[in-house]
């Protein structure tokens, strides 16, 4: 279906759903519903229909058999009916009539009070595990409200139904199930690298010197020719089915590794320039050109039975290589033969769906969008003639991959290109069938010039390991190869592809000391894309350092930025003054906290770059074996005023990506938020006024004051002295999972109590040679009082606020509490020692969490609550005495809702499957007053996360402009 008739059904479903008569029955089928039971399901079948229609007209998929309705989930030992449940996308649908209120609590049985949101998360914790829902849909037809289950974000996205011909997309996540083609190709890909492994294993033990620079080269491209003839053995190029395996078996060991060298050498020698009178068995094979066996000169070991073995049966004779994906495999190929990926403990490879998540923002989906539209065009020769032009258009676009490793950007963006490309090739010969078997439009084929256009002399790239140059090349020409049998197969007939052509775009070398412009030219790269490597400022090699001194010179605080920003800098550096277009995936911390403005604001104040699209922090898995995850987000930008690209159609829209989910929005600011260009800085004190936040209480004391529950018991036991000065002492990690630790606590006490202890005085001493033996004089200094922490922030017999410096990015909320004040708190943890239930009951709050969720840090995707970011730039509301009353009720409400659960920790109640209703609740009743304090409005289907973090900017910016 195009997007013509797409938007004709849409037109037609809005058409139908909006008409009072349907939605009348619809909601007398809600009173059927009411009354419940087994008996009424039967009765309700046209609220189905609005998802049969739904999935059948818009998504093409047939809802037999993929939506289940009436799914039974039994809730408090009683069978309740779940209206529509999607199994392979993990979806669960709550129905309800149009003339119902989303927002508003219904009666339940059990005499409890929820709204349809609530009601539905009751059905999701009581589901299986394996069916424990990802989405859950909440509709009322008159809007279709979608809760992320893994997000702590937002509570939901609203798309309403008046507006489904522009936000159709949205709800894509309803039918996005992976293709069965893709994943075939990557477990055939992963154990063709799984082979390559046991191949490399096998050779290395052979050689005489594998720590010989030589022998290493020499076996990574024995490895890659042997695998090139496997693969060519497969797809044909060889001519007949399993002439390499035929040629080689005929070998007696002692004579294998010369029948290797001489094959070798026949695949890079010209036909005509052959010995005719060698063994025809050599001389079948073709001239495969390209550079691939153009060094004779490398060392090849003997082959032992094993070696020979695993390359005959397990590789050959019982292996389809012509099934691997290229784009998956070349990463695989290069991870399973380099050194330092095989000492991480196995295979990697970036997804080709990760792959699309750059690619397709960044100018395929404006191609395909292009393409689409001509392929609507009704009158034939018009539209042939556009064809044409569009082909050329794709064949004109240069590609660079600065970071190219083994080429799978480069050669998923060719593959894409060239499907594209075939479509077109497929639409100029349509209805060329002649009654003399198949007429072409193309008559006069020579050669493939003629009918592809699209080529890999297109791609560019910088890759600094030699190998893996070589490997992105080998992985490109199979691409090539796979697509070129495609349009044999359209245009039923032979094109010839070797000889292998040999292109030179993917250069050996360093990104950051080499100029980009002598690999191609700023004039003629339209788009670089790619995932330059990740390393934080305290993992650099000191030769790291120096290359991101030498790329920022003289910004302070590039020690802390990640490595990544180099490319980010040389982009900028090739696109300036041009409409060349750039995406990077990178580590999330570059749109994080205090890379904000470091980075950030240096690079938009040095260069005219904007924004075009981001996907927000996401696990990037590289489908490695150890499955590493690493969160990262993607970056599309360009210059200012580049709203389309070269060769493509302009567009004016920027997105945002969360979860997968595009958002249109009108600018992108660093924290990939819809808001100004506003920079969050460091500061030493609060923009309000309100109580300053403390580090918690540092030790620095080798454990010396730290003990357990049983090290306190035992104490407790043995040494009444000492038992009065340990005290309960709570890091992050004991304060949300309720775990105990204790410390001695030795500040005002009593010299004569410590030398009277053994057990005290024998801790001090070990915390005094522990300080001594530091590196750090600031260390050895804290020696001469080495009773005491090294920091101490404790209030003296006040109750404080503790917020977790770290905590899970899986919460809405971040666990937040009041302490006593003889509990000490570690330096996990940040304190608010004259906080009042007022401030607890904003800092708890959605509006503070929005903030925090906007500009904390991240390790790795948790929350890195700080004072000198979150809390000190955290805009305040001016309140009224009944609104702060009105805030110090609802905080309250929190606290005793929590009191309920004592035997509960923070992280049970704040786990979004397992938090109590009545504390849910709670938090909403805060939050409302809240947004009201700050005049705010209180629906979220007004007011988004997003346009809260917006409103916050500006107040931020005001306020610190009024202190200017």
């Amino acid at each position: 279906m195009n997007d013509v008739e797409r938007r004709k059904k849409i037109k037609e479903f809005i058409r139908f759903w909006t008409s009072k008569e349907n939605l009348d029955k619809a909601n007398a089928e809600e009173q059927l519903k009411d009354k419940g039971g087994q008996d009424r399901i039967g009765e309700r079948k046209f609220y189905q229909t609005f998802w049969n229609m739904l999935l059948d007209e818009i998504f093409e998929v047939k809802p037999y058999g993929f939506i289940e309705y009436e799914k039974s989930v039994v809730v408090d030992d009683s069978t309740k009916f779940i209206d529509g449940y999607i199994k392979e996308t993990r979806v669960l649908i709550e129905q309800k009539g149009s003339n119902i209120d989303l927002d508003k609590e219904e009666l339940q049985s059990g005499g409890i009070k929820l709204t349809p949101a609530e009601q539905a998360r009751r059905y999701v914790k009581n589901l299986s595990f394996n069916d424990r829902a990802k989405w859950m849909v909440v509709s009322n037809f008159k809007e279709i409200r979608i809760f992320d289950m893994n997000k702590a974000g937002a509570d939901y996205e609203v798309i309403k139904i008046c507006d489904l011909e522009k936000e159709w997309y949205r709800l894509k996540f309803l039918v996005d199930v992976e293709s069965e083609d893709i994943k075939k190709e990557m477990e055939v890909s992963v154990e063709a690298g799984r082979l390559v492994g046991k191949l490399y294993d096998a050779l290395i033990k052979e050689y005489k010197d594998i720590n010989d620079l030589k022998s290493q080269k020499s076996l990574n491209v024995l490895c890659v020719r042997i695998v090139f003839c496997l693969y060519a053995e497969d797809a044909g190029l060889f001519g007949e089915k399993q002439s390499f395996y035929e040629y080689l078996k005929s070998f007696k060991e002692e004579n294998f590794r010369e029948a290797i060298i001489n094959l070798f050498k026949i695949l890079n020698q010209k036909v005509e320039d052959r010995d005719k009178y060698l063994n025809e068995n050599l001389l079948q094979f073709p001239y495969v050109n390209g550079g691939l066996f153009a060094d004779i000169d490398i060392e090849i070991p003997k082959f032992n039975k094993e070696i020979i073995d695993l390359v005959l049966n397990k590789m050959s004779e019982n292996f389809d290589w012509s099934q691997i994906s290229p784009t998956i495999f070349g990463a695989i190929f290069e991870s399973t033969l380099n050194p330092d990926t095989r000492r991480s403990g196995g295979m990697h490879y970036t997804s080709i769906e990760n792959i699309h998540k750059v690619i397709d923002p960044l100018f395929l989906n404006n191609l395909k969008s292009e393409f689409e539209e001509i392929k609507d065009i009704k009158q034939k020769k018009n539209r042939d003639e556009k064809l044409k032009v569009f082909q050329d258009k794709i064949a004109s676009l240069r590609f660079l991959d600065p970071a190219a490793g083994s080429g799978n950007f480069l050669t998923e963006t060719y593959m894409s290109l060239r499907k594209i490309e075939n479509d077109i090739i497929k639409l100029l010969n349509v209805d060329k069938k002649q009654i003399e078997g198949q007429k072409r439009v193309f008559d006069s084929i020579s050669d493939k010039e003629n009918v592809i256009k699209v080529s890999i002399a297109q791609f560019y790239g910088i890759e600094i390991n030699d190998f893996a140059v070589t490997v992105a090349n080998t992985a490109l020409w199979i691409a090539e190869y796979q697509m070129l049998k495609e349009t044999e197969d359209i245009l039923n007939m032979q094109i010839d592809f070797l000889p292998l052509k040999s292109y030179h775009h993917i250069v050996e070398g360093n990104a950051l000391t080499l100029n980009w412009n002598d690999v191609v030219s700023e004039k003629h790269v339209d788009f670089i894309m790619g995932n330059p490597p990740f390393v934080g400022g305290m993992l650099m090699t000191k030769e790291q350092k120096v290359e991101i001194e030498n790329a920022f010179v003289g910004l302070k605080g590039v020690g802390e930025i990640d490595y990544v920003c180099c490319w980010y800098k040389k982009a900028c550096d090739l696109i300036k003054g041009s409409r060349t277009k750039v995406a990077f995936v990178s580590t999330n911390s570059i749109c994080q906290g205090q890379s904000v403005i470091t980075f950030w604001k240096w690079l938009m104040g040095n260069y005219d770059i904007e924004i075009d699209f981001a996907y927000r922090s996401f696990v990037w898995n590289s489908e490695s074996s150890e499955k590493a995850k690493v969160h990262c987000v993607i970056i599309g930008f360009s210059n200012k005023g580049v709203s389309g690209s070269v060769g493509l159609k302009l567009t004016h829209c920027k997105i945002i990506y969360e979860s997968n989910r595009p958002q249109i929005v009108s600018h992108i600011n660093p924290y990939i938020i819809d808001a100004e260009d506003t920079f969050i800085d460091v500061r030493s004190t609060p923009i309000c006024d309100v109580p300053a936040m403390n580090f918690g209480n540092m030790p620095r004391d080798g454990g010396g004051f730290i003990l357990t529950e049983d090290e306190k018991v035992q104490v407790e036991k043995s040494d009444k002295l000492a038992a009065k000065y340990i005290h309960l002492y709570l890091g992050a990690e004991e304060f949300i999972n309720n775990k105990k630790r204790y410390c001695i606590w030795l500040q005002n006490a009593n010299p004569k109590d410590i030398k009277d202890s053994s057990f005290l005085y024998e801790r001090v001493n070990a915390v005094k040679k522990f300080r001594l033996a530091s590196k750090a004089s600031s260390t050895r200094k804290m020696a001469e009082t080495a009773t005491l922490f090294a920091q101490i922030t404790q209030p003296v017999g006040l109750d404080y606020i503790i917020i977790p410096s770290v905590s899970s990015e899986k919460r809405r909320y971040v666990p937040i509490g009041f302490m006593d004040g003889n509990v000490i708190s570690s330096n996990a943890n940040q304190i608010i020692p004259s906080a009042q239930l007022y401030h607890f009951g904003i800092l708890i709050s959605n509006v503070h969490m929005a903030w925090m969720r906007a500009v904390a840090g991240r390790l790795k995707s948790d929350y890195r609550y700080s004072k000198d970011i979150v809390y000190n730039n955290f805009p305040w509301p001016e309140v009224s005495g009944e609104q702060k009353k009105k805030i110090e009720e609802t905080a309250q409400m929190i606290l005793d809702a929590r009191v309920k659960f004592h035997d509960s920790s923070l992280a049970d109640l704040y786990d979004e499957a397992t938090m109590p209703d009545i504390l849910r609740k709670a938090h909403r009743e805060n939050d409302k007053a809240v947004m009201k304090a700050y005049g705010f409005k209180t629906s979220h289907a007004d007011f988004t996360e997003e346009d809260c973090v917006a409103e916050l900017m500006k107040l931020y910016k005001h306020l610190t402009k009024s202190g200017e």
